[in-house]
């Protein structure tokens, strides 16, 4: 019994953890806000991956995605820390449905190599672009960050 709350104050200190809320904002392909139960609106930055900038192509096109698995809808918040801007980061589900694994599954993001290091989200961003899913049927897709450059 000890070791859960130690485990637990762990987790709580850490911020990391899991919690539902609804999504009632799309800021961008990998930026939502969502209302938790305390109604309070946080912004979560969606774990492992970059999705096209708005003013690039298929920026439009992810952001009319991840509108389409999640907004209004409850979800589960699996965060998994805080990015240099504090906005939570977090896997999101809709159900059984990762939303950060279906954008890039539908060729909507990027895995972002840099800050996240999942083989699953390498392997299906691999699969994508075998597949030349969304933003891969572009001849010569550029990725965010090399255009916020």
């Amino acid at each position: 019994m000890l070791r859960l709350v130690i485990l637990a104050m762990l987790l709580a200190f850490s911020g990391i953890g899991t919690y539902t809320g609804k999504v009632i904002k799309i800021t961008d392909g990998d930026t939502i806000v969502v209302l938790n139960r305390s109604k309070e609106q946080i912004k979560i930055r969606l774990e492992g991956i970059d999705c096209p900038e708005s003013h690039q192509e298929y920026g439009e096109k992810a952001k009319q995605a991840i509108a389409g698995l999640c907004f209004g809808k409850e979800v589960e918040i699996r965060k998994s820390g805080t990015d240099r801007y504090g906005r939570t980061l977090a896997f999101i589900y809709v159900g059984d449905v990762c939303v950060n694994k279906q954008l890039i599954i539908q060729g909507m993001a990027w895995h972002y190599k840099k800050y996240n290091k999942d083989p699953e989200l390498a392997r299906l961003e691999a699969e994508a672009k075998q597949n030349k899913v969304g933003l891969w049927s572009q001849p010569y897709p550029i990725a965010p960050w090399d255009f916020r450059r």
